[in-house]
Parts: structure tokens; C-alpha cells; sequence
């Protein structure tokens, strides 16, 4: 029913085409077919997502039954209480070879929206055990991993029916933010590393549009360079996130900020875009809404391919050597990743900035910098000594913290603005 989701993106890739793929998920089944033909019908290489709802995330099903029961509107397609034949109603005639479908979730404990996939003859999704654990549950770190370790096995069976199934890391995203590059890519390909190990080879790893695009294709060109390094016999791509921050309240500079993420997609060697709307800020986007961004990202990344004038030079921070430094720590923690990953958040060598999980050590800490880059303020425990020094000892005070979410949203509807009153009348 469904091709390899991997292979897709890899012959789009030697066609010269960025992939782009909405965030998409309706509760129900009609308008997620809906969704699904309209994002087919694009004449763009488009890839299908099955978003699902929150209450799924996190495995409150009785909560889902009673939506469902009352006829409520869901943020999200409640794959593991549809019925299976629902389901397979909704991908049939939609999904194949030329037009893959994922699942998108969130779940720290996945076992069940796996099984719904595999059901439902699917066999491409997202995740992780660091990824979705940290910012999004408070789900212990240990469990978790024992989660993903089942699920990533589950979806492995499937190469015994003939199947090639994917994962994505979510790693890319981690409160991006507010996360200096370095530890998104480190996370990233820690994540993919153990989706291999536990016998999943195709996979994707992901990065975050964040608030510098020279940051960016830098922390895009070491996330490459690593996978090459840490992911032998593997097929892989990158996939860039579409800024996951504050979104600009303006049409105009949520347009402009989709067309930067495009550009850096291209740039900096991404396969896959996931895109954003111009109704982020405000609501769940409409499937027109969504249908419209995967145009302007596709069309931004072809003028960005063909455009003739050089870029310049990506300049060299160190964050392929910070992240490296990280990956090879973890690593060497155990033999066994699953033990490494949770003893690395026990001991602060993966530690988020700003994420309140019970298990985070919660010692570091980033701002962005006059330049508009990502930098950090506190280490903590990382070992980046010698590699990442903190540039600022003071306090990121509320104001400044508030200042640095902000930052992405406001220079692009500043810019937005301004080009609204100079445009004569």
C-alpha cells in the first residue's frame, strides 16, 4: 500500500526537488482524506501527514472515546481509537509509492500508536526517547527509553514482511527555540543512532529553523557530516522544521519567514521541509492554508536553486566540534545506548535549557545575542569545555528571556511592517 518513505525523499533528492510536508491532522476521518487528496493534488512533491491529537500523546483514550462519542472536534487524527478500517478508508487510493504518508505524534510512550500505524499499513513516523520525553511529558527518561526501544523494534519487523519502515527523529527540536545548535544536532543524531541499533535503517534526522541563518546552515552542514560519520549502512536524509518559536503575527512575515526556511533547506542540504502556516499565530490552520504554504516553500526552494548569484562562505563557529564532543560522550557512557541516553540526562551531558522535566539537570541555560545568534550563558555539565565557553555569567533575567523568544516573531513582522509603510500608496 505504502512505499518506502525514505526512498521517496531520496529519488525527489536526485530530481533536484525539496520535499515538503504540512503539519497536518483533523479528527475526523472525512476531513482527514480530505486533507490528505488535497495535499496529493499539489503539483509540488508533497509527502502526507497524519497529525494526531493530544489527548492520543499522552494516552488518555477514554478522553478520546468521549470526544468522539459526543461528535468533538479533536486537534489531531486519534489514529489508536479509530477503527483500523477507518483508517485504511482514509489512506486508500491516497498514500503509495508517489505520495508517502507519516505519522507525526508526540508520545513518550508510543506502543500503541505504533501498533495503530502498522495496522493501518503505515510504516513512517517520528520521535524519540530523549526527543519526545524532555520538553513535552514527565514521564521518567528510563521508561521512555524502554518505549522506544519496543516501538523502534516494532516498526523493524515490518523489513520481515518486506517493508522498509521510518523514523524521524524529533531530536532537531528540542525547545529549539532557545537551544544552541549544537546540542540539537548531537540530540538528533544520538536519536538516529539508536533507532539503527535497535534495527530501523532508514531513518531522517532533523534540525530546527532557529534564529540566525548562518547558524543554521552551519549547525545543517554538521548535522551531515556527523550522520556520514555515526550512521555507516544507513539510508538517511535531514529534515528542516519550519521555525517551531513564536510565529509572526503578519501574513506577510510568516511568509517571509517560510521562504527563509526554504532558502536554508536548500543551503544547507536539507531534504525535507516540514512547513508552516499564516494562521500559526492564531489557529489551526485550514487544509487551503496548509496547501498554500507547501506551494510557497516549494517555489522559494526552486528560486533558491536556480538563483545565480554565490553564497557566502558558511562560516565555522565550532558546532560541529561541540556536537561531536557530546555525541562521542554518550557513547562512550555504555555499550548499551539505552543505559547511555539515561545515564547522559542523569549526569547533565544532555541538559536542555529552560525545560522544567523532572529528569533534566536543568544547569544550562542560552540566550540570543545581539547578532541574533544562539549562544550559551551556562554549560552545566556538557562537555564542551574548551569548545563552548558561557559568554555571559549574568542572569538571563525574565525580561531578556522573554525578549529572546520573541526575537524570530518580532524582526520578521518588524520587517513585515516596514515594507508595508515604505511601499508607496
Amino acid at each position: 500500500m505504502n512505499g518506502s518513505f525514505g526512498e521517496f525523499v531520496a529519488h525527489a533528492a536526485r530530481d533536484g526537488a525539496l520535499v515538503v510536508q504540512p503539519r497536518m491532522g483533523m479528527s475526523d476521518p472525512a476531513r482527514m482524506r480530505a486533507g490528505l487528496l488535497a495535499t496529493r493534488a499539489t503539483d509540488v512533491r508533497a509527502a502526507g501527514t497524519i497529525t494526531l491529537d493530544s489527548f492520543t500523546r499522552v494516552g488518555e483514550h477514554d478522553s478520546v472515546r468521549t470526544a468522539l462519542t459526543k461528535g468533538k472536534q479533536l486537534n489531531g487524527y486519534p489514529i489508536v481509537d479509530h477503527p483500523v478500517a477507518v483508517t485504511r478508508k482514509v489512506l486508500a487510493g491516497v498514500c503509495g509509492p508517489d505520495f508517502p504518508v507519516q505519522v507525526r505524534h508526540g508520545s513518550p510512550r508510543p506502543q500503541r500508536i505504533i501498533a495503530a500505524l502498522v495496522a493501518a499499513r503505515l510504516h513512517a513516523t517520528e520521535g524519540g526517547p530523549i526527543s519526545y520525553c524532555l520538553p513535552y511529558s514527565r514521564v521518567p527518561v528510563a521508561e521512555s527509553v524502554r518505549a522506544w526501544t519496543e516501538s523502534a523494534r516494532m516498526l523493524a519487523a515490518l523489513r520481515e514482511q518486506g517493508q522498509r519502515p521510518h523514523l524521524e527523529t524529533f531530536g532537531g527540536c528540542m525547545m529549539a527555540q532557545l537551544c544552541p545548535p549544537a546540542l540539537l544536532v548531537a540530540i538528533s543524531v544520538l536519536e538516529a543512532v539508536f533507532f539503527r541499533r535497535h534495527g530501523v535503517d532508514s531513518v531522517s534526522l532533523s534540525y530546527a529553523q532557529q534564529t540566525h541563518p548562518g547558524q543554521d546552515a552551519e549547525a545543517l552542514g554538521a548535522l551531515r557530516a556527523l550522520a556520514e560519520e555515526f550512521l555507516p549502512n544507513t539510508d538517511w536524509h535531514v529534515v528542516l522544521y519550519t521555525y517551531m518559536g513564536a510565529f509572526p503575527r503578519t501574513p506577510a512575515g510568516s511568509v517571509a519567514l517560510l521562504e527563509e526556511a526554504a532558502r536554508l533547506s536548500v543551503r544547507g542540504g536539507a531534504s525535507r521541509l516540514i512547513v508552516k502556516t499564516v494562521a500559526e499565530a492564531h489557529r489551526i490552520p485550514t487544509i487551503a492554508e496548509n496547501v498554500d504554504a507547501l506551494l510557497v516553500a516549494s517555489r522559494a526552494a526552486d528560486r533558491e536553486r536556480h538563483a545565480p548569484t554565490a553564497h557566502e562562505p558558511v562560516e565555522d563557529t565550532g558546532i560541529a566540534g561541540q556536537a561531536r564532543a557530546i555525541v562521542e560522550a554518550v557513547l562512550d557512557l555504555d555499550p548499551d545506548l539505552d543505559a547511555g541516553l539515561t545515564r547522559a540526562v542523569r549526569l547533565g551531558l544532555l541538559d536542555i535549557p529552560y525545560c522544567l522535566h523532572p529528569d533534566n539537570a536543568g544547569r544550562t541555560r542560552a540566550t540570543v545575542d545581539g547578532a541574533g545568534r544562539l549562544q550559551w550563558t551556562r554549560t552545566g555539565a556538557l562537555p564542551l569545555r574548551g569548545l563552548a565557553e558561557s559568554t555571559n555569567h549574568e542572569p538571563v533575567t525574565a525580561d531578556r528571556l522573554l525578549r529572546s523568544l520573541s526575537y524570530v516573531e518580532r524582526r520578521f513582522d518588524d520587517a513585515a511592517l516596514e515594507h508595508t509603510a515604505g511601499a508607496p500608496a
